[in-house]
């Protein structure tokens, strides 16, 4: 990925290998949330280019610029963003039912089971506390089974006491050794970063230092 966003003072560059998960770390301000939304296809850059395996999602030169819903990633934000009016197994079959899969209910049973929270299945999302609503948006953000997975702080917003079982989940994820997975996460926490990471970038001013 390379990137540059002249309003934003923004010019980074960097690669991810197979597998591999990257923690960004910075101040706030630094650029990381600009950096996600970048890959996500949330923002497009004014010079530059996002390339996923030998997949152009976004090339400023060549006029590319994929929707975020055709890039094959998945965002985990500090908030769950769950739909209050679907079920716990409804929010975590969207992703797959959107896309035509007839499976959308196995495969949202399967990624319950598969963050501990098959108890949860028929509750609302008004129901969750904290730590079980996360649970389930990192449900629903695999159940896509995309390229790419990008965590924004997702542990910021969680008690004390709930993030360590929400840090030991998503390396358990991560680090499924029948599906390794590739990642981004922007975390203040240098905890999350010895944790779940295998390399560190530090952003300062829109730059990696």
């Amino acid at each position: 990925m390379v990137a540059r966003i002249a309003d934003r003072d923004l010019d980074l560059a960097l690669e991810l290998a197979p597998g591999e998960v990257l923690a960004v770390l910075g101040p706030n301000g630094a650029g990381k949330s600009s950096l996600l939304q970048v890959i996500a296809g949330l923002l497009v850059p004014d010079e530059g280019h996002v390339r996923l395996g030998a997949d152009t999602l976004t090339d400023t030169a060549k006029d590319i610029a994929l929707a975020p819903h055709r890039r094959g990633i998945s965002l985990l934000a500090q908030e769950p963003l769950l739909f209050p009016h679907l079920t716990v197994a409804e929010n975590v079959a969207f992703g797959p039912r959107s896309r035509g899969n007839r499976r959308a209910k196995a495969v949202a049973a399967e990624w319950l089971r598969a963050v501990d929270a098959t108890h949860l299945a028929d509750r609302y999302p008004a129901a969750l506390s904290g730590g079980q609503a996360q649970r389930v948006a990192l449900a629903r953000a695999l159940a896509v089974d995309p390229h790419l997975l990008l965590l924004d702080e997702p542990m910021s917003a969680l008690d004390v006491d709930v993030a360590p079982a929400m840090r030991s989940l998503l390396r358990r994820v991560l680090r499924d050794p029948a599906h390794p997975r590739c990642a981004v996460l922007v975390t203040h926490d240098i905890i999350d970063a010895i944790t779940l990471a295998d390399r560190l970038v530090i952003v300062e001013s829109g730059r990696i230092v």
